[in-house]
């Protein structure tokens, strides 16, 4: 299926890896060009320079950290009036109530849900103006199925769902979308570093408790980022604007439920 989105243009943040990485190649693939974030320059500029030789695309690159506001006006500056937004960071550290700083609220805050509604507001007039624009937020399945150790993750994660649900009415009429991917259990760094932290408060390895986790999920295996810069992609077509305000949960059926 052709997406209808050759020569746009799309912001992606923490694109270097993961997640991020995965929708930058999906949507690399389908001719859409590329302004892409995340802290660390190294690692970011290869994963630039390897989608632009793949893909053939433009991709540019903008290093730091998305909830540092100087480096969001760095990347706006690098691409004013992109088509495609993915907010995308990576999670708060696991950890229980009573341990949580100050410093690790504001982090959590800063990264999850300050930095995507600053670059929410941004850009959607200007969407909006233009007659087409699709915003993806790559969020998590704890909003929906919250983990007693990721309690930062899911207040701030949270906190943007319920700004995109005052939002989208306003805008879709325009032909703007805004959208969340629930991403479950997923073959990423983040995993392993949650999986870490559970291990060492149950005793056991990192690569025994991935192991256990494994097998309990219905589809016995993690996700495979691929996965999620497939459904990225999808929502950002030319196909998808009647699709916005929705919260899609992709887990491999790991969290039952109803609706």
């Amino acid at each position: 299926m052709d997406l209808g989105v050759k020569g746009r243009t799309a912001i992606i943040c923490a694109a270097s890896k993961g997640l991020g990485r995965a929708c930058a190649e999906a949507l690399a693939a389908e001719g859409v060009n590329l302004v892409l974030n995340a802290r660390s320059l190294g690692p970011l500029e290869a994963a630039a320079a390897e989608i632009a030789h793949t893909h053939n695309v433009t991709v540019k690159s903008v290093a730091g950290d998305i909830g540092n506001a100087a480096v969001r006006e760095a990347l706006l500056a690098a691409c004013p009036t992109p088509d495609i937004l993915v907010n995308n960071a990576g999670g708060p550290s696991p950890g229980k109530l009573k341990n949580f700083t100050a410093e690790d609220w504001t982090k959590a805050l800063d990264g999850n849900l300050r930095a995507p509604a600053a670059m929410l507001a941004a850009v959607l007039d200007g969407m909006a103006a233009r007659g087409f624009g699709r915003v993806v937020n790559i969020t998590s399945s704890v909003v929906r199925h919250p983990i007693d150790i990721q309690g930062l993750s899911a207040a701030a994660r949270a906190g943007l769902h319920g700004l995109v649900s005052t939002l989208v009415r306003e805008h879709v009429g325009r032909n703007v979308t805004i959208n969340n991917i629930l991403p479950g259990p997923f073959a990423t760094d983040r995993l392993v570093s949650n999986f870490t932290f559970r291990a060492k408060q149950e005793g056991l390895s990192p690569e025994q408790a991935l192991a256990a986790r494994q097998a309990e999920l219905p589809a016995k295996r993690f996700g495979d980022p691929v996965e999620v810069g497939s459904l990225c992609a999808y929502l950002c077509s030319a196909h998808a604007g009647y699709i916005s305000g929705q919260s899609i949960l992709i887990d491999g059926g790991a969290h039952p439920q109803l609706l």
